[in-house]
């Protein structure tokens, strides 16, 4: 990515907790110089103090971006800060606030946009979603999508009413996966494993899985390709077909419709 402007303009980035070390490391890492960002936080880390960064310090006048990665109960008394800046592109990765809030806060000409990351950006293999509001123009998007794509894959969506249904999935999928780990490990565990060869075990199995799923082939056919007629593989997968299509359509759902709750 070319940092030129923006290391001239600045970045603010509002809040630096775990998602906002993320995004900044990847910026640091992909050649955005440490004094061409200034982060706003109440408690910086000790990290975040190494990284050369400017800190709680006066804000650039018109910086080229403004990211808000505080969390959403913070909001209130955290965006007085940011309505001085001046043809900013604010981006958000604020989990359940609407753009609507900030277009409150930065007026309906503010050009704004939502995004929604996941926790595994944090090992730069997150998966963000992202919108813009009417007064985001196409750089403005591609400019967000750059900076995001620091941390992992970027993805454009049509409208924002579908943020909830990428908050069902991807941002809370995480943590399935998550479980998914630990039930695959406690199964081990009653079949005789030891715990502590379970988890390694389990853990391994979801994570290669994962590294082949991203290769492109459809996992319908990566599925097929382990399953050997009347094999171990197939025996199991008749337990867990006979249900998870269901659970995991249901816990979308809820999520999904968790989303919609919290914005209205």
């Amino acid at each position: 990515m070319d940092f030129t402007d923006i290391d001239t303009r600045g970045v603010v980035l509002l809040g630096c907790g775990k998602m906002g070390s993320a995004m900044l490391a990847g910026w640091l890492d992909s050649g955005l110089s440490p004094a061409a960002v200034t982060v706003l936080d109440p408690k910086p880390s000790d990290w975040l103090r190494g990284t050369g960064v400017r800190i709680n310090t006066d804000l650039p006048a018109a910086p080229a971006i403004a990211l808000i990665a505080v969390k959403p109960q913070m909001m209130g008394d955290a965006l007085p800060a940011l309505q001085s800046l001046t043809d900013t592109l604010f981006v958000s990765i604020a989990a359940g606030t609407p753009i609507a809030a900030f277009e409150a806060a930065f007026g309906s000409d503010a050009r704004i946009v939502r995004a929604m990351p996941n926790t595994p950006a944090a090992v730069g293999k997150g998966i963000t979603a992202l919108v813009g509001n009417s007064a985001a123009t196409p750089a403005d998007l591609d400019l967000a999508g750059q900076f995001l794509s620091a941390v992992g894959e970027v993805v454009r969506l049509d409208d924002e009413d579908r943020m909830d249904a990428v908050t069902g999935l991807s941002g809370s999928g995480p943590a399935y996966v998550f479980h998914m780990i630990e039930a695959l490990a406690a199964a081990g565990v009653a079949q005789g494993l030891d715990p502590e060869l379970a988890a390694r075990l389990a853990r391994a199995t979801v994570a290669g899985a994962g590294a082949l799923a991203m290769t492109g082939e459809d996992p319908a056919q990566l599925r097929i390709n382990v399953t050997s007629p009347n094999g171990t593989t197939q025996a199991g997968l008749e337990v867990l077909m006979a249900e998870l299509p269901d659970l995991m359509a249901r816990t979308v759902k809820a999520a999904t419709d968790r989303s919609k709750e919290l914005r209205e």
